[in-house]
């Protein structure tokens, strides 16, 4: 398992096959905030959105590498609405 603690505010996050899915806002106990920036469109947008830390497979350099495709990984996000987590 990858080493928590190395992940750090603006790292980009990418999906296994490379594709970006987003940018770190901050490590929140168990999760990663994801930067608005990244929320994408519609009754999305303007949202963070939180990938959980059991998805990381390593964290090199200014990357955080997932386990899976970031296809995949976005089905598995959690949008924040006014301070509530539901899954998107």
């Amino acid at each position: 398992m990858a080493d928590m603690s190395a992940i750090k505010e603006h790292m980009d996050v990418i999906g296994a096959d490379g594709v970006h899915v987003g940018t770190v806002d901050r490590v929140e106990s168990n999760r990663i905030k994801l930067m608005k920036k990244d929320s994408g469109d519609g009754a999305h947008k303007g949202h963070h959105h939180f990938i959980s830390t059991s998805l990381v497979a390593d964290v090199e350099g200014n990357k955080v590498r997932l386990s899976a495709n970031a296809d995949v990984a976005v089905t598995m996000e959690e949008e924040a609405k006014a301070g509530k987590s539901t899954m998107s």
